[in-house]
């Protein structure tokens, strides 16, 4: 699997697009202007790519802000976990907090669902519950592949804000050190925001959770 990283928006979040086969898929569509969308859909028109879907690992501001300028352009399914759509049906006020101006969206996403090995196209993937930054949280784990999409459970040498509606440091805490910790100590962690890390890096290394 190729992984593209892009670091967009006033929140220095990572926006990727995920390449397999011929088929791509974005992961949290964070583009705050139009320049920074540009250039990823510059790259899936020069490599003749098929996206065939949005997946999300939550619906924080920050990952979502260039979510409705893919949408306009692809007709694609947009897969969002189910188990808390507080953020997602409540995203105005969301946005409002954060100094941004949206009505929300005016469509559902499909379901993504806790499970292993869940397929969609070339791309198969566990997906992890991992709350405790925020109550809709997953994490996609490729074991083919090595890799973890964090988003903002976990980062390099830090964790995801607790401090926002539901958030909870007990609850992120177990969810990884029973989610990411568990996997094997080479496994690479894509986060949410900063520089890529490791599973054994961070069981040695993280200050807030130790594995």
């Amino acid at each position: 699997m190729q992984v593209n990283q892009y670091t967009v928006g006033p929140f220095a979040e990572n926006t990727y697009l995920l390449i397999e086969e011929g088929q791509a898929l974005i992961i949290d569509p964070g583009f705050f202007d139009d320049p920074e969308y540009q250039k990823v859909k510059r790259q899936i028109d020069n490599q003749n790519i098929d996206l065939i879907a949005v997946v999300l690992t939550h619906a924080h501001v920050d990952h979502v802000l260039g979510l409705q300028k893919v949408v306009d352009d692809f007709d694609i399914p947009v897969y969002l976990s189910d188990k808390d759509r507080y953020l997602w049906n409540n995203f105005s006020s969301q946005a409002a907090m954060f100094g941004f101006q949206s009505d929300g969206f005016a469509f559902d996403p499909d379901v993504l669902p806790v499970s292993n090995e869940w397929t969609i196209g070339n791309f198969s993937f566990d997906v992890q519950y991992t709350p405790g930054h925020a109550p809709d949280h997953i994490s996609l784990y490729s074991k083919s592949d090595g890799i973890v999409i964090a988003g903002d459970a976990l980062f390099r040498e830090g964790i995801g804000r607790t401090d926002l509606y539901k958030g909870d440091f007990k609850v992120l805490e177990q969810s990884i050190q029973e989610q990411l910790y568990s996997l094997p100590d080479d496994t690479i962690v894509y986060p949410g925001h900063g520089e890529q890390t490791t599973v054994g890096h961070e069981k040695k290394a993280n200050p807030f959770v130790k594995g």
